[in-house]
């Protein structure tokens, strides 16, 4: 069996190029993790993920103890079996989710008491439960149970939901059951105040996890006043350890996480663009609904070799959309993860081959310029079919 570890393979001012090895296989790193929350990466079968590229998705604990349940899972053989997923899984703890539903959830020291979404059905959720549904799942990297405050919020607040997230860490971690190569995460807190999020990455590394989450960021706060909480934190948590940070982002946003020693991502954005009609691309984001696509022969990008690009058009795309065809949402997902794993994959690279700051200056330049003219656009080689 793989022991859990990351190992560390270049790095280029505070970016990391690495691998993380698992029970279900390795991780190069910087990796982003599509999002499946309820088993699955909406609109797409596990079959284009994998044509991405992609090498570990995520699941969700609230959701999917809800339905189908983890105790089905479990008896039909897990999350990756029920799913067509053989990689990587990680699981969210379901915290985000709870603390969301308002008056739905009573939180106490112990837990939340919650009110299912989908009818009203009374649950509870502990850093324990929470913890024992993710190995019911199978799940690959187990996350901690935290709280999740609103923001903003006062420092005093942000210091007491804090805190009892670190209690509950160390609940988590008594509940996880270690296995060869399966991991846990604990996730620090503090909001964006820097001597909260100091004493949250204190108290976690003194517990002791596989890896380290930054949680509670891109919740309004700004793409400045992440970056500067980056900056104060990633510095303190340990360097041997995988660095997650939960729920980001857009493109610039990974760029400029990454350059400060991040190593992992989730975030629905390019899943819920593609259901929205917008694409990713290297010259920023189109909107596939305008009109100014309904003639347009070329395909999203000539760059991508995925299947909306590679066999479709513009023009082909817009009109699914105009048509509400379920089909326009699954390409243009698949493209947007497409581009995702791309970029990821370019900043690997960089980072390997020591031009990690050439690469963010050109994609920054590329993400502002306008789309692409005619000149500038071949027409991609299409792949034959399989």
């Amino acid at each position: 069996m793989t022991r859990f570890n990351w190992t560390c393979e270049s790095t280029d001012g505070a970016a990391r190029a690495g691998m993380l090895h698992t029970a279900h296989g390795p991780v190069a790193t910087p990796t982003f993790m599509p999002v499946g929350t309820v088993g699955t990466v909406k609109a797409m079968t596990m079959d284009a993920v994998r044509s991405t590229g992609a090498g570990i998705v995520l699941g969700n604990t609230y959701h999917l103890m809800l339905r189908p349940g983890a105790e089905r899972v479990r008896q039909l053989g897990g999350l990756h079996k029920f799913m067509d997923w053989s990689g990587p899984i990680l699981t969210d703890s379901g915290g985000f989710q709870v603390m969301s539903l308002g008056a739905l959830r009573k939180l106490d020291q112990d837990g939340v008491t919650f009110k299912s979404h989908i009818d009203g059905s009374a649950h509870r959720l502990t850093p324990e439960s929470s913890t024992d549904i993710q190995h019911a799942l199978d799940a690959t990297i187990t996350m901690c149970f935290d709280e999740c405050p609103a923001l903003p919020a006062a420092p005093d607040v942000i210091a007491k939901s804090m805190r009892l997230s670190m209690r509950w860490a160390a609940r988590s971690r008594e509940a996880f059951v270690q296995r060869e190569g399966y991991g846990q995460f604990g996730i620090v807190q503090g909001g964006t105040e820097s001597d909260l999020r100091a004493e949250s990455v204190k108290a976690l590394t003194d517990i002791g996890f596989e890896g380290y989450a930054i949680g509670g960021l891109a919740v309004g706060e700004g793409q400045e006043l992440m970056f500067a909480t980056l900056d104060t934190t990633v510095p303190l948590m340990p360097q041997t350890a995988p660095r997650y940070l939960m729920g980001v982002g857009t493109p610039d946003d990974l760029l400029g996480s990454v350059m400060r020693g991040v190593d992992m991502f989730d975030c629905v954005m390019p899943t819920r663009a593609g259901r929205t009609a917008r694409a990713y691309t290297e010259r920023g984001t189109l909107n596939l609904r305008n009109a100014r696509h309904a003639n347009d022969a070329r395909p999203i990008s000539p760059h991508c070799d995925c299947l909306a690009c590679s066999r479709h058009s513009r023009a082909y795309l817009h009109h699914l959309f105009r048509a509400n065809e379920i089909l326009g949402p699954m390409l243009l997902t698949w493209h947007n993860i497409a581009y995702y794993q791309r970029l990821m994959r370019q900043i690997r690279e960089a980072i390997v081959e020591g031009r990690l700051t050439a690469l963010a200056t050109h994609l920054r330049a590329e993400w502002a310029a306008e789309d692409w003219t005619e000149d500038e656009m071949p027409q991609p080689v299409i792949p034959p079919v399989a």
